[in-house]
């Protein structure tokens, strides 16, 4: 079968489609037909080696973590699934491949495809859709009423982030462009600030949901005592690295979030590093809310298998309104 891989760690030009050995469905896993693939900044940062420390994968590297298509098989001893149903997943960590005809996944991983999106925006979903739902749900723990603020709003993370927020009932600021205002005041934000302009963050937040890693300070001081910031795109914190690092990689940490480390102390603030993980329960819920028509995916641009390194260099140049989707 045709997939995309990196064949060594760099950039564009590490890019291979290639022919690959069909995958081995285990007992709980599910064969995925794949219609359609989402990128994501951490298909290029693996590939460019970045994430070594806390991921086992080598090249010849699989990309791909995000896939919708039709299941052809399933294993033994899978209950929830049959054969011909459509689905979407954000495959496990450690079993990425998700740019290629064919994909084995674990049922715990797998959720129905809502009905009312396509494969492509149904692909544009997981990573993003379950890293804005656990940073806001499960890790800020933020109930209805409270004030957040996400930063890059038009983004991948960041504008399904708004929506998932404004179902949580929450009050929701966000980061953009002066392009992207009003795309992002139709997402649900309530408040926004040009970055562009160097416009003040908000103040006395309960929660900031900091996509970028690069405004972790200023996150920090947007929050009343006793808020929270959780990370996605910096440094992790020191639970993560106890938990995830070899251990001569964590006193670099220290040493390296030492400044965020005091700030946060200072403010009264905890700072929270998220790792996401794959759900497919939580992916049914998200499932559930398109299919109401209170989640309405965003894509950037679509692009089919053949030009997957276009797609790559789109997506490195960081600009994307939303998604950026491969089709199979």
């Amino acid at each position: 079968m045709k997939a995309v891989i990196a064949e060594r760690f760099g950039g564009l030009d590490a890019l291979a489609l290639v022919d690959r050995d069909e995958p081995v469905v285990g007992g709980r896993d599910v064969l995925i037909e794949v219609k359609a693939a989402s990128l994501n900044p951490i298909d290029y940062k693996i590939r460019e080696g970045k994430l070594k420390l806390v991921s086992k994968v080598r090249p010849p590297i699989a990309l791909g973590c995000d896939v919708a298509g039709v299941v052809s098989a399933t294993g033994g001893d899978v209950t929830g699934i049959n054969v011909g149903d459509e689905v979407f997943a954000r495959l496990e960590k450690e079993r990425m491949g998700g740019l290629a005809e064919r994909v084995a996944a674990d049922e715990s991983v797998v959720a129905k495809k809502p009905a009312r999106a396509s494969f492509e925006e149904a692909a544009s979903i997981p990573l993003a859709g379950l890293t804005a739902l656990q940073a806001l749900r499960d890790v800020a723990e933020l109930k209805a009423g409270q004030r957040v603020l996400i930063h890059a709003g038009a983004g991948g993370v960041g504008s399904l982030a708004i929506q998932i927020a404004k179902q949580l009932g929450l009050w929701v600021a966000t980061t953009t462009s002066t392009k992207n205002i009003e795309l992002v005041k139709s997402l649900g934000a309530d408040a926004v600030v040009d970055y562009t302009k160097q416009e003040p963050l908000p103040g006395d937040l309960d929660a900031v949901f900091d996509t970028l890693g690069t405004t972790e300070q200023a996150s920090i001081a947007a929050c009343k005592r006793g808020g929270i910031v959780v990370g996605i795109g910096g440094m992790p914190d020191a639970e993560f690295a106890r938990e995830r690092l070899p251990w001569f990689a964590r006193p670099a940490v220290a040493v390296a979030t030492l400044g965020r480390t005091r700030a946060a102390a200072k403010a009264g603030v905890r700072f929270r590093y998220l790792f996401m993980r794959p759900d497919g329960k939580e992916l049914a819920e998200l499932a559930a809310w398109i299919d109401a028509g209170t989640l309405k995916p965003l894509i950037h641009r679509s692009y089919p298998l053949a030009e997957f390194r276009e797609a790559f260099a789109e997506l490195e140049r960081g600009r994307a309104r939303g998604k950026i989707v491969v089709t199979i």
